[in-house]
């Protein structure tokens, strides 16, 4: 079993962005502003929709390999390569949670959670 790799933070009620700055080599030493990166909202989504499918996927197959290695279920010789199969099952699935959550997470680490934006320019869309 693996340890999850770290999730990506959400934006907290109260959390606050950078101190505004004023950037003397920006257009005009303007002040800049900051908005949460809507990219690392993707991936904090992203996370909360993958891991709660990821964990039922574990819970299933945890439960019927649990239920194939009881002797109540089934005492017949060929119930071991069964449980043997969904050992591997069990790997792999491992190995794939693995592999889904730490993309997401290395990707997060990669983005930055706040993005600046030039408070005296105008957005037509945001």
């Amino acid at each position: 079993m693996y340890a999850d790799p770290p999730a990506p933070k959400p934006l907290q009620p109260g959390e606050t962005p950078p101190a505004s700055t004023s950037d003397p080599l920006g257009l005009d030493g303007q002040a800049t502003s900051w908005r949460f990166n809507p990219e690392y909202q993707k991936l904090v989504d992203l996370w909360q929709q993958a891991l709660p499918l990821l964990e039922g996927l574990t819970g299933s197959l945890d439960k019927a390999y649990q239920m194939a290695r009881s002797r109540d279920v089934w005492d017949a010789p060929v119930a071991e390569r069964y449980v043997q199969d969904m050992g591997e099952w069990r790997t792999r699935l491992g190995m794939y949670r693995q592999a889904v959550l730490t993309a997401i997470s290395d990707q997060a680490a990669d983005t930055p959670r706040w993005v600046p934006v030039a408070s005296s320019a105008p957005h037509a869309y945001n």
